[in-house]
């Protein structure tokens, strides 16, 4: 079943016709890499080059009868080609057939997943470039902590993104393997130079050495990137839903006329969008763990592992297909609210700038414990009390033996925080 999420590009990557059409193409190649050879007649090789097809109705009926996908597929295409049809499949095993062309499949979907990744990353850096200055507080374990601005918070994302990027290219060359090398990887039929040939044709390279399958951590490495890129998903989503809360309002993701955040309160709207990607992003993370399992098996090969890759690598693809280009709709609509930046910035009475104060106390020749214990008290008093904290930091005579008012003063200067900026959005490339 298709997901109802899923987009369409990146489904008919893996619908039964793009499948059976790989699979055609590598028993054609394997063909015209025999007939090179002097084994394929080549009258026979332009027979079955004319000839052979493979309707999918056909190829369902006979499996009904065989129970074996790959005999009932090369079968209906036997049907089509004729006598020819004897040198189809030739030495080959169903692996080597199935494996090789899932290494295609996985390169055309890896392909969209790159442009996916890649517009994001485009939509990451344009917010960043636009909201560089826009000053917010930072918070550590969700406690204002010091002034930063949003187009750092984004760059840091930015830049997350483009580790997926260079994470992907790797994954993908990973499984870009190909394997012609019979029923338990020895080329006891047939030479290794079928296998250079049909995998030169495919774009693939040939693997170094199988068994009858290609061996499955490279699809678990695979796995684990696509669930390491929607983690990252995960955690942008989980910044803007906390950003959206009411208390804070700082963004919020799009909300289209029409839209409707709940069927009891008509006041609602709710980070949907974002909440689905922290929820679908658990998933991928499952099947990444489904494709671990998948690694250990008896011997030469066993199925276990079949029946899961049917569903993982296809929802896999699919499902992270889905989420990039969600959250980049999310990015692309999403509302920023400076003004309530700034308001939450200034709500601790300039709390938040009480290292600026700590060091400059230490600058002056204090110790640090005895520096820190000043600034603290004052600190917990304006925080418990409310009242502003540059007041009370002018009304201690202790403090005001080691800083000016204008030195005081100078500790709550924004663009103080602000002086690395260009040096930071420079060095992350943006």
């Amino acid at each position: 079943m298709i997901p109802r999420y899923a987009l369409p590009r990146m489904v008919s990557v893996w619908e039964p016709q793009s499948r059976y059409a790989a699979w055609l193409r590598i028993e054609l190649l394997a063909c015209e890499a025999w007939a090179d050879l002097g084994v394929v007649p080549r009258e026979a090789l332009a027979v079955i080059q004319e000839r052979a097809g493979f309707d999918i109705n056909r190829i369902q009926e006979i499996e009904r009868e065989v129970r074996h996908d790959v005999i009932a597929f090369v079968s209906a295409v036997a049907e089509r080609v004729g006598p020819e049809a004897r040198y189809l499949h030739f030495g080959l095993t169903s692996y080597d057939v199935v494996d090789t062309a899932l290494a295609v499949l996985l390169q055309q979907a890896s392909g969209i997943l790159l442009e996916d990744l890649e517009a994001l990353s485009r939509a990451l850096a344009d917010l960043a470039r636009r909201y560089k200055r826009t000053m917010m507080i930072g918070r550590t374990h969700g406690i204002h902590a010091e002034p930063t601005t949003f187009g750092l918070k984004l760059a840091l994302w930015y830049c997350e993104v483009e580790r997926n990027l260079d994470r992907l290219r790797r994954a993908r060359e990973s499984v870009a393997y190909g394997k012609l090398s019979g029923a338990v990887g020895t080329f006891a039929h047939l030479p290794l130079s079928v296998e250079q040939f049909v995998c030169a044709r495919l774009g693939l390279k040939p693997a170094p050495i199988s068994s009858q399958i290609l061996s499955r951590d490279r699809h678990a490495e695979f796995l684990q990137t696509l669930a390491l890129i929607g983690t990252s998903l995960d955690k942008f989503a989980t910044e803007i839903r906390h950003l959206q809360r009411t208390e804070v309002r700082e963004v919020e993701e799009p909300f289209v006329e029409g839209q409707k955040g709940s069927s009891a309160m008509p006041h609602k709207r709710n980070p949907v969008a974002c909440e689905q990607v922290s929820g679908l992003a658990r998933l991928l993370r499952s099947y990444a763990q489904s494709g671990l399992e998948n690694v250990p098996l008896w011997h030469e090969r066993d199925i276990s592992h079949s029946s899961v890759e049917r569903v993982i690598l296809p929802d896999a693809t699919i499902l992270l297909d889905y989420l990039l280009v969600r959250f980049r709709e999310v990015l692309e609509g999403l509302r920023v609210y400076p003004d309530r930046m700034r308001h939450n910035l200034e709500l601790t009475g300039g709390l938040v700038f009480s290292e600026a104060v700590l060091l400059a106390l230490i600058g002056k020749g204090l110790t640090r414990e005895a520096a820190y214990r000043l600034v603290q008290g004052h600190a917990m008093r304006a925080w418990e009390s409310g009242d502003a904290f540059k007041p009370l930091l002018l009304a201690d005579s202790e403090i005001r033996r080691h800083l000016s008012p204008d030195e005081i003063e100078s500790c709550f200067d924004l663009g103080y925080h602000l002086r690395h900026l260009d040096d930071i959005f420079t060095r992350v490339g943006l």
